[in-house]
């Protein structure tokens, strides 16, 4: 008989819920456990997981992994998918091959590069990948250089942390004084300059934005699945315009993708995403790790997060094209379950839970539902 895998996802998004759904409904038709940790009691992947625990908080990477470690031991995992403090625990994985773990996570060298977008963009122009043109700014006059540069070449400006995930501190820069329009309707992204200017002067330390034109759609993610020997299994991309989204396989995507994904190592899987500048596709983004919307390529026939455990227990599921490209879809939202009140908690059975908790109603959480069941299409 084979055995069962257990997976361990740490502090991941709600969105995961779907990875772990396709887990279990591998091809394979191997059992699968799942036992997942995060910060909010309320996350949903607690309550999907078979087993599930609160994390410390508070604590620095160095301690993260001794932890983490801990974990793996203890609860016999064979693959670990790691997003919080992902740097420090890819710099031990002979330690986690020792307790018998695979991080399904690229090398240290790798994550490093796209930590910080500045080092990303340079290192992926140095290979011939189109960037937009960039200034990195710490200061008011750093902004303001950058804004006007960027105006004169007829672009609009915006800025990020150079370092981060999610489109978390994006922001578009206007040159229109605040106004009653802009309490109106929903907040918006826009910030007038003059606010920026002086919000950075009153401040007490510096910032570390990166500015750069607004970028037009569409928006493509494209999926990778990376071997070891730098070689990528498979390469889809994810559509975006508005609400519609969809799927290509255009190489004007998927080869700078490729080149990417094989040039730096990013093992296992990784995200890369372009928007358009112009007539041209751009680097956006490079995510070392899993895409929240990645459960959506169920939809071309693929179930890519069981074919990246494969990969990582050594199993090479081999070139993987889909077999066809699912039609053009949006994504809705609905209830997910919560964990009662408290954790920890064992799963014992589908409708049987063992521990400490009190007999109460499950809440619900609302998070976007698998595209193949619950997209408008």
């Amino acid at each position: 008989m084979v055995s069962r895998v257990r997976v361990w996802l740490n502090r991941t998004y709600a969105e995961n819920v779907f990875f772990m759904d396709q887990l279990r409904r591998n091809p394979s038709d191997r059992a699968v456990e799942i036992h997942a940790t995060h910060g909010d009691p309320d996350s949903p992947v607690l309550a999907a997981a078979d087993t599930a625990e609160l994390e410390p908080e508070g604590l620095s990477p160095a301690a993260y992994v001794e932890y983490a470690l801990t974990q793996c031991e203890r609860r016999g995992i064979d693959v670990f998918v790691p997003r919080l403090h992902q740097s420090a625990i890819v710099a031990h994985r002979a330690d986690f091959e020792a307790a018998g773990t695979a991080l399904l996570a690229p090398p240290p060298e790798a994550v490093a590069v796209f930590e910080d977008k500045v080092v990303a963009y340079q290192a992926v122009e140095s290979i011939g990948v189109p960037v937009p043109p960039w200034w990195r700014a710490r200061d008011a006059d750093e902004i303001l250089t950058a804004v006007e540069e960027l105006e004169r070449l007829g672009h609009r400006a915006c800025f990020k942390p150079a370092s981060g995930a999610g489109g978390v501190g994006f922001r578009m820069i206007t040159r229109e004084p605040f106004s009653l329009s802009q309490l109106k309707g929903f907040p918006s992204p826009q910030v007038p300059l003059d606010q920026v200017l002086e919000s950075l002067r009153r401040a007490e330390e510096p910032v570390d934005w990166l500015v750069m034109p607004r970028l037009e759609q569409p928006e493509v993610s494209v999926d990778c699945l990376t071997g070891s020997d730098n070689r990528v299994r498979l390469a889809i991309g994810r559509t975006k315009h508005g609400r519609r989204r969809g799927f290509t396989l255009h190489e004007r995507w998927l080869e700078p993708a490729r080149r990417i994904a094989e040039g730096f190592g990013l093992h296992h899987l990784s995200n890369i995403q372009f928007r358009m500048l112009g007539d041209r596709p751009v680097l956006m983004d490079v995510n070392t790790r899993p895409a929240g919307g990645l459960h959506q390529l169920s939809l071309c026939g693929v179930n890519v997060p069981w074919a990246a455990v494969r990969l990582a227990l050594g199993d090479d599921p081999g070139e993987i094209g889909p077999p066809f490209l699912g039609q053009d879809y949006t994504v809705v939202s609905a209830p997910r379950p919560l964990l009662p009140v408290t954790v920890p908690r064992q799963r014992t059975g589908p409708a049987t839970v063992t521990g400490t908790l009190d007999a109460l109603p499950t809440p619900a959480t609302t998070v976007e539902p698998r595209a193949a069941s619950g997209a408008l299409q």
